[in-house]
C-alpha cells in the first residue's frame, strides 16, 4: 500500500548547491603573472612601467602598487601609545651605541658619523647610469684655519715639542681634533687652547688604552693648578662632548682626508710608523 504522506523536496534539490555558512569564506583566485611563483596582494594595483627601449620595440614590466597609504602608517604609530612617536628611549649618557654606518661595495671602513652620502654618475653607457655613493665631509677650510692658528699658541707649541713619543699626538689624533671642531658647532673664532686640549683628550679616550699619560694634557694646561682645575676641566669635557652630540668616533679615512687639505703642514710628520723605523 503506498503512502498517502506527501513528499517535500527543499531548496538544496532544485539545481542549487547547499548554501555555505557566512563564517566560511571562499578562497578568491587572483591571476598571477607568468612565470610568478606568489600571488600579488589583493587591494593592491598593477602599473605598467618601461622597462627596456630598443628601436621601436618596447618591453613592458608590470609593477605593483601598494594600497597602504601613509595615512595608515600614522594610525597604526597612534594606536601603539607614546613611546612609539618616533623617539626611542633615551640613552645615558656614559653609555655609547655602536650605529651601523652602509659601506660602499668593497669597503672594509664604514662611513664618519656626521658625514653625508651624495650621489655621482659614474658611468653612462646609452639608457643605462651607474650610480656611486660619495661622502661629503662635514669639515670646513674655517675648522683647519682654527687649527692651523692654534699651533702658534706657546702651550701648545710646548706640549707638542714634548711629546716626543708621539703617545698623545701622532698625526691622526691631531686629525681627530679638526673633525671634533667641525661637530662642535662653534664658529671658528672661537675656538681657544681648552677646546684644543678637551679634542685631543677626547681623541684620546677614544683611540688608546692607557690612561697615566693624559694627565700631562691637565699640567701643559694649568701648571700648578692641576689638582684645583681637574673638576672644571672634566666639566667643560663632558659639555663639549655633548655640543657634538655624542659623536667621538673618526674613521681613518676621514682622518686622511682632513691631511689632504693641507698636506704640507708640519704636524702630519707626527707619524708613529716612520718614529718606529729611526728608532
Amino acid at each position: 500500500m503506498a503512502s498517502c504522506e506527501p513528499s517535500f523536496q527543499g531548496p538544496c534539490a532544485e539545481g542549487s548547491a547547499r548554501p555555505r555558512s557566512a563564517g566560511r569564506k571562499r578562497k578568491r583566485e587572483w591571476p598571477t603573472e607568468e612565470g610568478s611563483e606568489e600571488e600579488s596582494a589583493p587591494g593592491a594595483q598593477d602599473l605598467w612601467v618601461v622597462e627596456t627601449l630598443c628601436g621601436l620595440k618596447m618591453k613592458l614590466k608590470r609593477q605593483r602598487v601598494s594600497s597602504v597609504r601613509p595615512e595608515h602608517h600614522q594610525a597604526f604609530t597612534r594606536l601603539l601609545g607614546p613611546c612609539a612617536e618616533g623617539s626611542a628611549r633615551p640613552r645615558s649618557a656614559g653609555r655609547k651605541r655602536k650605529r651601523e654606518w652602509p659601506r660602499e661595495e668593497g669597503s672594509e671602513e664604514e662611513s664618519a658619523p656626521g658625514a653625508q652620502d651624495l650621489w655621482v654618475v659614474e658611468t653612462l653607457c646609452g639608457l643605462k647610469m651607474k650610480l656611486k655613493r660619495q661622502r661629503v665631509s662635514s669639515v670646513r677650510p674655517e675648522h683647519h684655519q682654527a687649527f692651523t692658528r692654534l699651533l702658534e699658541d706657546p702651550v701648545i707649541k710646548r706640549f707638542l715639542a714634548w711629546d716626543t713619543n708621539l703617545r698623545l699626538s701622532d698625526k691622526y689624533l691631531l686629525s681627530m681634533v679638526i673633525a671634533y671642531f667641525s661637530r662642535a658647532g662653534l664658529f671658528s673664532w672661537q675656538y681657544r687652547r681648552i677646546h684644543f686640549f678637551l679634542a685631543l683628550y677626547l681623541a684620546v679616550d677614544m683611540e688608546e688604552h692607557y690612561h697615566a699619560p693624559k694627565q700631562a694634557i691637565l699640567s701643559f694646561l694649568y701648571g700648578e693648578n692641576i689638582c684645583s682645575q681637574r673638576p672644571l676641566f672634566h666639566k667643560l669635557r663632558f659639555q663639549f662632548f655633548r655640543s657634538m652630540d655624542w659623536r667621538a668616533r673618526v674613521t681613518r679615512e676621514e682622518c686622511e682626508e682632513i691631511q689632504a687639505f693641507d698636506p704640507g703642514l708640519w704636524v702630519w710628520r707626527r707619524d708613529r710608523a716612520l718614529l718606529s723605523e729611526t728608532t
